[in-house]
């Protein structure tokens, strides 16, 4: 067994969040999760050893409170310090949704809008010659999706993280070559992220790293969370390793510098729960105070698939992937969406994914270059899912929604009275003639048996839904649309017979 795995330490910690999530919660739902953990453990020390992770961090984050949080191995392994959530790691690209969320503060405020030209905030651009002459103008929507045109810049990217303010308005300066013309096709670009950094520096009259120190770590209440590595506390301070030749080397690490807009943050365990906190509190939608650094719709703005990325087979379940604001986007077969980014450097790897829907959220930090996080987070999320019996959260049932299925009963099966009611939009009888709407319910009435509970409606949204009666032999699913005049009123609807007696 290696030292990894004989060095772990379990953590099972409640860290106050300062945003809580209002929806209701299944009181049972916490105590299934906290079944799972050992498995989950068991998960992270399989990836850590496969990966030969000097020390690795990871936390399950649920509606708001960390549920666990469980460290592996060391952050320095000359000196044998143990890793604790209040370590310190490199977060690289994990660094870009802050710098996208720092953008829309200031379009929040007015400051810029996303469909600005780049140019027009870093002039030295005007001149830039795109691809093609025909090539739209480069935004910031762009740079914020990845659609901006420029080569993937990994490789290159990742050794730029220190250069100097000079250095970098040379480049700029200098133009750059592309791959693509703007806007019409993704491709993951840490370029267009520094720039990113450039203009909240010439909007704000900060420097990228002090404008959201200012308005983001602080209102966070994120202390432990740093841009240069040598103001983090030598304690704290996880050492990155890279893995040669059955031996761990130590990388250098890269000081804070102009390109480090795309990469360049350093996060504890403890920090880094509450902004993944932060980022779920915005779900669902609602009619409530919004007293966040960033508005919630915004925070959901970021979470959209606003560039398709790709379409793979997955684990045998087909994923359709895309990019949003500074975070990546996905959707399984199984309809679950999954939020979140990875970071990779020399000497680190990490990964953080929120599923909005199930209020879960999990992080991964390692000392160890290129560690796939992205793929045991993934895992420990599919297990939680599957072993918790945890299912998205059900939306609100509106008002109007509901008293239309009331409404709905009331006509079935023989319709008597539905056209002359108020219940039915000006479509509905054009589109479905009342004779056959009466033959069709009557014939699977009669055949449901009696009708012994018609069951709440289960909403897709706040104008449609569906509702299921159970009766003597079989149930019925009646499912129905409504309108978007000032009082919505039914203009689609179905019923079918459930397979399966009673």
């Amino acid at each position: 067994m290696s030292t990894v795995i004989k060095s772990l330490r379990r953590l099972s910690v409640l860290f106050f969040m300062p945003f809580n999530l209002t929806y209701a919660q299944m009181d049972t739902t916490p105590n299934r999760i906290l079944k799972a953990l050992p498995a989950v453990d068991s998960i992270y020390q399989t990836f850590a050893s496969r990966y030969h992770s000097p020390g690795l961090a990871y936390a399950i984050v649920y509606q708001g409170n960390v549920m666990h949080a469980g460290t592996l191995g060391h952050t320095d392994i000359e000196r044998k310090m143990p890793v604790t959530p209040k370590s310190v790691f490199r977060i690289a690209s994990m660094t870009k949704s802050f710098v996208a969320a720092a953008i829309l503060q200031l379009r929040d405020s007015g400051l810029l809008k996303l469909d600005d030209p780049v140019a027009h905030y870093l002039p030295e651009l005007n001149n830039q010659r795109l691809l093609t002459t025909d090539a739209p103008q480069l935004t910031i929507r762009h740079l914020l999706t990845h659609s901006g045109g420029f080569p993937e810049d990994n490789p290159w990217g990742d050794r730029q993280l220190d250069i100097d303010d000079e250095a970098f308005r040379t480049l700029i300066q200098d133009g750059f070559t592309f791959s693509n013309a703007p806007g019409i096709a993704y491709e993951y670009s840490n370029t267009g992220f520094a720039l990113l950094g450039e203009v909240i520096k010439r909007v704000s009259g900060q420097r990228y790293d002090a404008y959201i120190n200012t308005n983001l770590l602080k209102p966070l209440g994120m202390n432990e969370t740093y841009w240069e590595y040598s103001d983090v506390p030598d304690s704290l301070l996880a050492k990155g390793y890279r893995w040669v030749n059955g031996q761990w080397v130590a990388q250098p690490m890269l000081h804070d510098g102009a390109y480090g807009a795309m990469g360049g943050l350093m996060t504890s365990l403890e920090d880094f729960a509450k902004y993944a906190s932060f980022f779920l509190q915005a779900w669902p939608a609602r009619d409530e105070g919004d007293h966040g650094p960033l508005k919630r719709s915004s925070l959901r703005e970021m979470q959209q698939p606003w560039t398709f990325n790709n379409l793979t087979a997955g684990d045998g379940c087909p994923v359709t992937s895309a990019y949003g604001y500074g975070l990546r986007w996905s959707h399984d077969c199984d309809g679950v969406t999954t939020v979140g980014h990875s970071g990779g450097l020399p000497g680190f790897g990490s990964n953080w994914i929120v599923l909005p829907d199930y209020g879960l959220g999990i992080i991964c930090f390692s000392n160890v270059t290129y560690a796939p996080a992205t793929s045991v987070n993934l895992q420990a999320a599919k297990y939680i899912i599957s072993q918790s019996d945890l299912t998205p959260r059900p939306k609100a049932v509106s008002v109007v929604l509901k008293q239309r299925q009331q409404e709905l009963m009331g006509f079935l099966p023989d319709w008597e009275g539905a056209e002359g009611s108020d219940s039915f939009a000006v479509n509905f009888f054009l589109d479905n003639y009342i004779d056959m709407l009466r033959s069709e319910s009557k014939a699977l009435f009669d055949k449901a048996g009696k009708v012994r509970k018609v069951n709440e409606i289960v909403a897709e949204n706040n104008l449609r839904g569906t509702f299921v009666i159970e009766c003597e032999h079989h149930d019925i699913a009646v499912y129905f649309t409504l309108s978007p005049e000032q009082t919505p009123r039914i203009q689609q609807y179905s019923i079918r017979l459930l397979a399966g007696e009673r």
